[in-house]
């Protein structure tokens, strides 16, 4: 049976991800809320949808929808980092479920909170956690799984690298402000830690190597895994053999010295994640409160100075 959806955050960068997966479902965009108006991708999947700029409005039109017969079944939420628990919260208490954009939300507590209205309404949150559902990245969790049969105490070696330039408007956006984005730990690596997580285990160590505004790097240690990382949005960090190509971006994942290939194939992964939403099998709370604890504590511990775990790409920055 087709469900009906409404979108908050309409305008921006991902949505059309979300769009294009409820189309690819079968399923209906009825309304939708962005406070800017530059939302004619939506004439592209969903030209009868709704639209608002003003949440107020919204919120009574699907109020008034729910009472002529009409009731949304999900809301799909992909607005500031710092918006996403209250957009939860609309969802659940208008009867929908909510499936939401990475991350969830910025703080542990958060996710105990929504627990909660979650159990008070019936109704179920989800996080969109892509990586997942990546083919590259199940294959990596089989391989895993397989040595750690073998050998119980084997802890694998990885490097996790992502560079992805962004001009000088990223610092004006809410992108650019850490109480709204959780700052680029969270903003651009918290899929990434949910990954390593889901792969290698649960986490027993956390440090901070560098923290800037454009730059961050750290160390994590699982059950099977010893990982170095480095995120940036600075196009400077990039490596000149991929410059050279005009490419600025960088995605690198080594285990134990072998590139884990995963550059293709995440524009479908949206659809894919609705699929497993819609047949009952999305992550949700729990599932999403390890990679939360983990950018938590990145964004509020000290610097730590760790010559011996320090990503390469370290010695670019300082």
């Amino acid at each position: 049976m087709m469900k009906k959806f409404a979108m908050i955050g309409a305008a921006g960068y991902i949505a059309p991800r979300h769009m294009k997966a409820i189309k690819e479902t079968g399923n209906i965009l009825v309304a939708a809320l962005d406070k800017n108006d530059s939302v004619g991708i939506i004439d592209s999947h969903f030209p009868n949808a709704d639209f608002f700029v003003e949440y107020e409005r919204f919120d009574r039109h699907i109020d008034l929808l729910k009472r002529k017969g009409t009731q949304i079944d999900y809301v799909s939420i992909a607005t500031p980092n710092y918006l996403h628990d209250s957009h939860i919260r609309f969802a659940l208490r208008h009867g929908a479920h909510a499936i939401c954009e990475k991350p969830l939300v910025l703080n542990p507590h958060n996710i105990d909170a929504l627990k909660i209205v979650q159990d008070e309404t019936g109704k179920q949150v989800y996080n969109i956690l892509q990586l997942r559902l990546h083919p590259s990245i199940i294959s990596l969790k089989e391989l895993v799984a397989n040595e750690v049969a073998k050998n119980p105490n084997k802890i694998f070696e990885v490097d996790l690298t992502y560079l992805t330039s962004r001009g000088h408007w990223y610092f004006t956006s809410w992108k650019g402000n850490d109480n709204k984005s959780g700052g680029i730990a969270t903003n651009i690596g918290v899929h990434f830690y949910d990954m390593l997580g889901w792969v290698f285990g649960k986490l027993k160590k956390n440090e901070t190597h560098l923290s800037q505004a454009d730059t961050s790097a750290g160390y994590l240690e699982f059950e099977h895994a010893k990982v170095r990382w480095f995120l940036s949005v600075n196009y400077e960090y990039i490596p000149n053999n991929v410059k050279s190509l005009g490419q600025r971006t960088f995605r690198s994942i080594t285990v134990d010295g072998r590139e884990i290939e995963f550059s293709g194939g995440f524009t479908d992964l949206h659809t894919e994640s609705y699929k497993h939403i819609l047949a009952g099998k999305g992550f949700g709370l729990e599932e999403a409160r390890n990679s939360i604890e983990i950018v938590s504590e990145i964004r509020n511990q000290e610097i730590v100075k760790n010559e011996s775990d320090i990503h390469p790409f370290v010695n670019k920055v300082i």
